[in-house]
C-alpha cells in the first residue's frame, strides 16, 4: 500500500493554482507584452538599424576582403597583443587550416559576430562595473540581476529577444551581450575596488579629483583585471554563437545547428573545431596582454 493512500490529499498532492487561472494569467501576461512591443516598434527598429548597419559592415568588411589581407591584420592584432611569436604561429596554423576546410566565410561571419557583441559588452560593462565600485548601494541593487543573468539558461535569453526584436542577426546579436557582459561588470568591479588603498591615499594627498583618480589610478591599476573580464567575455560569446543561430545568426553556429539537426557528425565536428580555434586565438592573445599589463603594473608602482 502507498505512503499517500493513508494521508490527507492535502499532504500527498502539492496544492497548485488551478490551470484555469494559469492559464488566463499567462495569456493576459503575453498579450500585454505583445501590445508594449508593437507600441514601441518604431523605437525599437531605430534602436536596432545601427546595430544592424555596423554589423552588415563588419561582415562585408571580413567576408569581402582578400583572406591575405584579413589574415595578416589578425595575425597583427594577435602579435601585438601577445608579443609572442609562438601564439602568432599558432594563430596562423589554425586560421589555415580553418580555410583548407571551406569554413573561411562562416568564420569571417562569426568573428564579425563576435567582434560586435564584444564591443558593446565592453561599452555597457566598463561603465556599469564603474558605478559598482563607486557605490555599495548599486553593487547590491546590480549583483542579484547578475546572478540571475549567469544562471538563467541560455535558452532563455532568446525567448523576451525574439518577442521584441523577432528574428534576425540583431536579435541573435543582443542575445549574445545579454549572455556576455556579466563578467565585464563584475571582473571591472572587482579590479577597482582591488586597487591599493595606499594608492589612492597618494592620490588624494595630491589633490586629484575623483574623475583623475579613476582615469589615472584605479583604471589603469585595474586594467589586468579588465582585461580577464574582455577575454571571460568573448569565450561567452563564442560559445553563445551556437545557441544564438536558432534565431537567425548564421556563421558557424548556424552550421553546428544544421549539423546537429541533422545529425552530421563531421560537419557538427569540423565546425566545432573552428570555433574552438578561435577561442584558443582570443583566450592565448588575451591572456599574454594580461600578464604584460600586469608586469608593467607591478614595475610601475612595485
Amino acid at each position: 500500500m502507498a505512503l499517500c493512500d493513508a494521508l490527507p490529499t492535502l499532504l500527498c498532492k502539492f496544492p497548485a493554482i488551478d490551470d484555469g487561472t494559469i492559464r488566463v494569467v499567462r495569456k493576459t501576461i503575453d498579450e500585454s507584452f505583445k501590445a508594449l512591443v508593437r507600441s514601441y516598434a518604431n523605437v525599437i527598429d531605430v534602436v536596432v538599424a545601427p546595430l544592424q548597419w555596423f554589423l552588415n559592415l563588419l561582415e562585408r568588411s571580413f567576408t569581402g576582403a582578400p583572406w591575405i589581407l584579413v589574415l595578416a591584420i589578425l595575425l597583427a592584432f594577435v602579435f601585438a597583443a601577445s608579443r609572442s611569436r609562438r601564439i602568432t604561429l599558432g594563430a596562423a596554423v589554425a586560421m589555415l587550416a580553418i580555410g583548407l576546410l571551406g569554413l573561411w566565410n562562416d568564420t569571417m561571419i562569426t568573428l564579425a559576430i563576435v567582434t560586435v557583441s564584444t564591443l558593446l559588452a565592453v561599452l555597457i560593462g566598463i561603465p556599469i562595473g564603474i558605478v559598482m565600485a563607486r557605490s555599495d548601494r548599486a553593487q547590491r541593487i546590480v549583483n542579484p540581476v547578475l546572478d540571475v543573468m549567469q544562471t538563467m539558461p541560455s535558452f532563455v535569453y532568446l525567448i523576451p529577444v525574439v518577442m521584441i526584436f523577432g528574428i534576425g542577426k540583431v536579435p541573435g546579436l543582443i542575445a549574445v551581450v545579454i549572455y556576455a557582459v556579466p563578467p565585464m561588470i563584475r571582473l571591472t568591479n572587482l579590479g577597482i575596488r582591488l586597487v591599493d588603498k595606499e594608492v589612492l591615499e597618494a592620490a588624494d594627498a595630491f589633490g586629484s579629483s575623483p574623475w583623475q583618480k579613476l582615469k589615472n589610478v584605479q583604471i589603469p591599476l585595474a586594467l589586468p583585471t579588465i582585461m580577464a573580464g574582455i577575454n571571460q567575455t568573448i569565450m561567452m560569446a563564442l560559445a553563445m554563437v551556437v545557441v544564438a543561430s536558432m534565431v537567425g545568426v548564421g556563421g558557424l553556429g548556424r552550421n553546428v545547428l544544421q549539423a546537429i539537426n541533422n545529425q552530421f557528425f563531421t560537419i557538427g565536428f569540423l565546425n566545432g573545431f573552428a570555433l574552438v580555434g578561435i577561442a584558443i586565438i582570443f583566450d592565448r592573445a588575451s591572456q599574454a596582454y594580461g600578464r604584460r599589463l600586469q608586469k608593467h603594473s607591478e614595475v610601475v608602482h612595485g
